[in-house]
């Protein structure tokens, strides 16, 4: 590969104009056509085969409205001495609300709280519409399935709800399931943030505006591709809408990792004396080759996200690893067309410290890690124990891990959603904020409706159960019951379970008829539970992936098999702290946690396949330099801490980007951004660190030789694969490492 590599980079920076020309043009049709064709991003949260997709499946094909998405618009007098059952103005305000709701385009049926408040509002309070008190007004929008709606449906919803907000009379407030499907994530801090980070970092190791400068803009140029082209992914699969802010997390991250590799690799051999193109060609062909590797690898464990068995998880898969794609080809074209128009100028605009960086810094640098590496090799199983110990400790929370979804009462006061989220709550009790759509297939048999109602209704979890509605000729049955607990509490989702294992069962024993539980709190158990159930396969078949990887590149049993441990290590510590901070609360104020919330319950899948993928990155460019000092010297240990002199800055540099991009994403408002972002800065931070700079030279130490043992008949049988490009680009380094001394065996 590398071969081809080569004479891409060199054609890339030989022609520059042709390589960005290509890709603005590319850019242009992509952003055009997604403008004019490409579709809304949308959430569906749909899994096949679950109890709570039956219930919707049963609902649609019975045309139930009960199958689509539902809004809830909370209406509460502003005078708080006044309720809806002693205030005329109140009243009309409200019916005038309800008729503006009523008259939106795409609402099938909206509830009527205001049509029930005669007589002392005793029928508004029986049918669940106003609460007993008379201070909260529930009306509820019901929608028809997603696929039918878009954004705009939700706009005109804020519209309207804005308008007679400001009318003096009713405070109102709307969240719902049309919200969460359609509400767009906010954007634009975490990367500005994270962006503003990698420039400071950048500039450190570079000293130069240049060398700074290409490769952010590398990185943005390919980030804007990948988010415009998600548009025109959802006509191969429905990109769920919070696609875009964890790919551009992923990204930004990963292509100015990439793209610092090859700058770095670039700027060594110009120092050296190479020519400008020849530079950038044996660049992509070396440390280019390296990205392509360790690129595909963050794609295909990405794409593993199948294995969930969950569609919308697997979309997101699917549009994270486009965007790291489009980074991984821009890294080996656009970026070699910037280095070569900036040829012998990459250093100009120097900061202060760039004279003292190429008068010895580098060589400095080199000595430090030096003495670091040589240390850890002489107190290896200390700094072995130590760090394993470390990382158990950081682990045993995961014991504790609670999987689910964080509901709108896990949002900020500021945000409608959380304000409509407790003023329900307020009035109609926790549980009303994530009713239970229990749908009946009567199998010809309606007699059983009656006692169903009333097992349920006598259920100790259920507070209340709305009068059955009864569909003969489609032959379904609707049972809307509201939990005693709120949607997230782990007594909701024994009482879900409950229900299933233990009411439904006995009453409809015989019948033929079959009940299933739906709704979108018993939906977001049963994805929980899905997760839960596969993680473990996906785990296992990610490990199992790098070890056949690794065992090809390094042509070894033991190092694949270290780094497959040292992975899970540094993923279980993260896991660990996701636990401690979002749901023991530790710290949750230091990252604006409004309250404590369950684990979402895709985060723990994308956070290894991402992580998987990138340390795979640190991996191969730490061990492949301590695999050709190997084969050079025959010196397992000398090879461990010259391998890691010379990668450990560039480890460390590339590491401090991808973790101040990710913990700019911390500061969004969204917990599930905030717990993404907070979990892979700390899984990549721990795997640079603690496992990358201790306990790999340490283990590495203790097997000695045997780490590069492998059987001659594999050895035969494997393919030759060197993603370093024969070991060309570590020439430069060897003349440095002359200058240090090799650790005593």
């Amino acid at each position: 590969m590398s071969s081809p590599l080569f004479r891409l980079g060199r054609f890339a920076a030989r022609h520059p104009w042709r390589a960005i020309g290509a890709w603005v043009l590319a850019a242009v049709v992509v952003i055009t056509a997604s403008a004019a064709v490409g579709r809304d991003l949308e959430d569906t949260f749909e899994a096949p085969g679950l109890d709570s997709q039956r219930a919707v499946e049963l609902l649609s094909a019975a045309g139930s409205g009960d199958a689509g998405l539902t809004a809830r618009v909370v209406a509460t007098p502003r005078d708080a001495a006044v309720t809806f059952f002693d205030s005329p103005a109140a009243h009309r305000a409200l019916a005038g609300l309800q008729a503006e709701l009523d008259a939106l385009p795409a609402v099938l049926a909206v509830s009527d709280p205001a049509g029930g408040l005669g007589d002392g509002g005793q029928a508004a309070v029986a049918d669940g519409t106003v609460s007993p008190d008379g201070r909260v007004a529930l009306v509820t929008l019901r929608y028809p399935v997603v696929e039918e709606l878009d954004n705009g449906d939700l706009r005109e919803l804020k519209e309207v709800v804005a308008a007679h907000a400001d009318d003096g009379v009713l405070r109102v407030e709307a969240g719902g399931d049309l919200f969460l499907s359609f509400e767009e994530p906010e954007t634009g801090t975490g990367e500005i943030i994270g962006l503003l980070a990698a420039v400071v970092i950048l500039l450190v190791a570079f000293g130069s505006l240049i060398a700074m400068g290409l490769p952010i803009g590398m990185a943005l140029f390919g980030l804007a591709l990948g988010v415009s082209a998600m548009p025109l992914l959802t006509y191969l699969v429905e990109i769920p809408s919070w696609a875009p802010v964890i790919a551009s997390m992923v990204g930004l991250g990963a292509g100015i990792d990439y793209a610092l590799f090859l700058v770095t690799r670039h700027r060594e051999q110009l120092a050296a004396g190479t020519g400008v193109e020849e530079s950038v060609g044996r660049a992509v062909a070396t440390a280019g080759q390296a990205v392509v590797f360790a690129g595909g690898t963050v794609v295909v464990s990405i794409l593993g996200l199948a294995v969930a068995g969950i569609p919308f998880i697997a979309a997101a898969g699917v549009a994270i690893a486009a965007v790291v794609l489009i980074m991984v080809a821009a890294s080996i074209t656009l970026l070699p067309a910037f280095l070569g128009l900036a040829g012998h100028s990459i250093d100009r605009f120097g900061l202060p410290w760039r004279r003292a960086a190429r008068d010895g810094h580098a060589p400095r640098a080199r000595h430090r890690w030096q003495r670091w590496g040589t240390h850890v090799a002489r107190h290896a199983v200390a700094y072995a124990v130590g760090a394993t110990l470390l990382l158990l400790t950081l682990a045993v929370p995961v014991l504790a891990l609670r999987l689910g979804f964080p509901d709108e009462g896990t949002l900020p006061d500021s945000r409608t959603q959380r304000q409509a989220y407790d003023l329900v709550a307020e009035g109609f009790g926790p549980g009303a904020n994530g009713p239970l759509a229990i749908a009946v297939d009567l199998a010809g048999d309606p007699s059983v409706v009656k006692p169903l109602y009333d097992a349920v209704t006598e259920d100790p979890g259920i507070a209340s159960v709305a009068p059955p509605r009864t569909d003969t000729d489609a032959g379904v049955a609707v049972l809307l019951a509201v939990a005693t607990t709120a949607p997230q509490d782990d007594a909701t989702r024994a009482t879900i379970e409950r229900l299933r294992s233990e009411v439904f069962p006995p009453v409809l024993k015989g019948s033929g008829a079959r009940a299933h539980v739906g709704g979108q709190t018993a939906a977001f158990a049963d994805l929980g539970d899905r997760v839960k159930d596969r993680l473990l396969l996906f785990v296992a078949a990610v490990v199992v992936l790098s070890f056949l990887l690794l065992t090809v590149v390094f042509r070894s049993l033991l190092v694949p098999l270290k780094a497959a441990v040292l992975n899970l290590l540094s993923i279980g510590a993260a896991y660990g702290v996701l636990v401690m901070v979002f749901q023991w609360g530790w710290g949750a104020s230091l990252i604006g946690l409004e309250s404590t919330v369950p684990i979402v319950s895709f985060i723990p899948m994308f956070m290894f396949a991402i992580v998987f993928g990138l340390s795979m990155d640190y991996e191969v460019f730490l061990l492949s330099r301590v695999r050709e000092h190997y084969l050079a010297t025959g010196d397992n240990d000398g090879s461990v801490v010259r391998g890691l002199a010379g990668t450990a800055r560039v480890i460390t540099s590339a590491a401090l980007i991808m973790v101040s991009v990710f913990l700019g994403f911390v500061l969004g408002e969204d917990p599930t951004t905030k717990m993404l972002g907070l979990g892979l800065a700390t899984a990549i931070a721990v795997d640079a660190t603690v496992v990358r700079m201790v306990l790999v030279p340490a283990t590495m130490k203790l097997l000695g030789d045997a780490c590069w043992w492998l059987p001659g008949w594999l050895d035969r049988l494997l393919p030759s694969l060197d993603v370093e490009g024969g070991g060309r680009g570590v020439e430069t380094e060897r003349r440095e490492d002359q200058e240090v001394t090799p650790p005593a065996r």
